[in-house]
């Protein structure tokens, strides 16, 4: 079996640069000491070609931040006993009580077991005040009993947010930085929209027809822009060395956020004999099994993050693919790729490029 090697791994994400499946990328490998390679491949933006992209560069990191803000701000609050994971949602949050999302649970909204409707237009389903909006996803009728389909939805992500927010008496971002981020040391982790000076560094999304622009700073999720940037879907902007710092805490956590308890959990299955098989947020990567312990979330602007406890080692790669368009395939070809390159071997036989 080779070595993973930075000069492998580059020539893979330089070919997605030369497809044009994103503008560029940047990626690292590490292990609870801390980053064992990394490396920047493309530019910002195809229309600066003076600018290249960065391990600095700002990312809209999109679903990511069901992980970085959802799951592990309720895994604070499950640690500290304020959470029963399986205690019907009606015996503690009068909100849902006397609605058909009373007898779901926790659990199953993790495990997105919980027979939530399928449909994610908020905006054309209950308009555009927040309110209106918390009111419907919160008391609408479910698409299915809960516990009978692994069915994937942001509203799983939207409504554990909403109870993050109840259960802790903070807005979810106050909630994110001061439980997580920070004590991580996370400083350049927030949900948007950004200062002006950090969405010059921004890595461009998708081209909005009402600014007649590409995403910069501000999400690309419609309903994060609905709900003023911060909800569970999505909205978050964060850089490479943040969520190093966040993926190193799970491979050796400290008391500074969610622990080894909550992460341990986690990581296994949940789901029993139902597909696709599921974790809490986390699921384990295509193409491995669950037992070689790959576990991986993405998000929709081109993002993902892998932890594997049993080799000790986790990857992160960045890119902003919806630049150029929303085809999946491309994007997972080469995800696959580098997941199999990143966890191919120990990371401490990774060989930096000198």
């Amino acid at each position: 079996m080779t070595t993973p090697s930075t000069a492998r791994i580059e020539d893979l994400l330089q070919t997605g640069v030369r497809e044009e499946v994103y503008p560029g990328a940047v990626w690292a490998v590490g292990d609870a000491d801390g980053i064992r390679a990394s490396g920047a491949v493309g530019l910002l933006d195809p229309d600066r070609p003076d600018e290249p992209m960065r391990l600095d560069t700002v990312f809209d990191v999109a679903s990511l931040a069901k992980i970085l803000a959802v799951w592990s701000t309720i895994g604070t609050l499950t640690e500290q006993g304020k959470l029963d994971l399986h205690a019907p949602l009606d015996t503690f949050w009068d909100e849902v009580a006397g609605h058909p999302l009373a007898r779901a649970t926790a659990h199953h909204l993790l495990t997105h077991t919980a027979g939530l409707p399928l449909r994610a237009n908020l905006k054309n389903l209950y308009g555009t005040d927040p309110q209106d909006i918390r009111d419907g996803v919160l008391h609408e009728a479910l698409h299915r009993p809960p516990g009978k389909a692994v069915e994937y939805t942001d509203r799983a992500a939207l409504i554990l947010g909403y109870l993050a927010e109840r259960l802790s008496g903070q807005p979810l971002d106050r909630l994110a930085t001061a439980r997580v981020w920070h004590p991580l040391g996370m400083t350049h982790t927030r949900f948007g929209p950004l200062p002006a000076a950090e969405a010059a560094r921004c890595a461009p999304t998708e081209y909005d027809d009402t600014t007649g622009t590409h995403l910069k700073g501000t999400a690309h999720d419609f309903s994060a822009r609905l709900l003023g940037g911060v909800c569970g879907i999505a909205g978050t902007f964060s850089v490479l060395d943040d969520l190093t710092l966040f993926l190193r805490h799970m491979l050796a956590p400290t008391r500074a956020a969610f622990g080894a308890t909550w992460i341990k959990d986690s990581l296994r299955i949940h789901t029993g004999a139902l597909t696709p098989a599921r974790g809490l947020f986390w699921h384990p990567a295509p193409g491995t099994d669950p037992t070689e312990d790959v576990w991986v979330h993405y998000g929709f602007t081109g993002t993902g993050m892998w932890i594997s406890p049993a080799q000790g080692r986790w990857a992160a790669l960045l890119t902003n693919k919806l630049r150029f368009n929303r085809a999946r395939e491309p994007l997972t070809e080469v995800r696959n790729a580098f997941r199999e390159a990143a966890f191919l071997a120990p990371a401490r036989q990774i060989t930096t490029r000198s």
